[in-house]
């Protein structure tokens, strides 16, 4: 609760699934994940759960036209859609009684833009073909 400016690396990871794959990573996935996420972190139930079903529903929506831009360009169009997410728990935090965190709050999606490139690459990476491929080896 008080590392206000940490990247939300789950809704990062839900971001890039829902992009990458909309017909397996859809809203119940990132519901049922978010739920996952504040039971960990001792918020207010469905304050996550929330925000990542809003996630995945503008991942899904948006992948096609996400997917047709190079990686940095992606980057500034999953950068709305995390904050949306921000916003979202926010908005939840709120309506519950919670107080204002500043915004600081909204770091974290500033954050998870620019390590957009790298959790791509990384998540990615088991789909890369080898360049040299030996016929003598089983994999």
């Amino acid at each position: 609760p008080n590392a206000r400016v940490m990247p939300d690396l789950l809704a990062l990871v839900i971001a890039f699934w829902s992009i990458h794959q909309p017909r397996r990573v859809g809203l119940l996935v990132a519901w049922l994940l978010g739920l996952l996420m504040d039971a960990a972190n001792g918020t207010l139930i469905g304050q996550h759960a929330l925000g990542y079903a809003v996630l995945a529903f503008l991942g899904n929506g948006l992948s096609r036209r996400i997917l047709g831009f190079p990686l940095l360009p992606q980057a500034l169009h999953v950068l709305p859609i995390l904050l949306a997410t921000q916003l979202t728990m926010l908005a939840v935090r709120l309506v519950a009684g919670g107080t204002y965190p500043g915004l600081t709050f909204l770091a974290g999606s500033f954050i998870s833009t620019a390590l957009w490139p790298l959790v791509s690459f990384i998540l990615l990476a088991p789909q890369r073909q080898p360049v040299n491929v030996d016929e003598t080896t089983p994999i």
